[in-house]
């Protein structure tokens, strides 16, 4: 069984920044993909940042290239997503998710283990 905890969300003025941690136990996951994904209240979920267990391949949505940098924590479960000069249109619930595969994707549908969510609201 897979268990992904995300953390680290809150309340943060526009231009400010979070770093969301997220924590993965029950597998090794050292040659497949993990993501992040946000959903905005009456949205759907969407693609944020994607990258292999191994640190290769990041992959990012437009809208946060050169803000938001997703990595994996040296030697531990734990992959992380450093989120800078936040906009209140990233107010959203950030979800963690594992894939069973190495390819890199956007699709959430390529994910087969998600986190509970962490809530990350920024105000303008």
């Amino acid at each position: 069984q897979v268990q992904l905890v995300e953390s680290g969300g809150g309340l943060v003025q526009a231009g400010g920044s979070l770093r969301l941690p997220c924590a993965a136990s029950g597998r090794t996951f050292s040659a497949y993909a993990m993501g992040w994904f946000r959903q905005a209240p009456g949205k759907e979920r969407e693609f944020v940042a994607a990258i292999r267990w191994s640190g290769d391949s990041p992959s990012y949505e437009e809208s946060v290239k050169g803000r938001f940098t997703i990595s994996r924590g040296n030697g531990k479960n734990t992959m992380y997503l450093a989120m800078n000069s936040l906009k209140p249109e990233d107010t959203a619930i950030y979800y963690c998710a594992a894939s069973n595969s190495i390819v890199v994707s956007s699709v959430p549908e390529r994910y087969s283990y998600w986190g509970q969510g962490t809530q990350v609201t920024v105000s303008s």
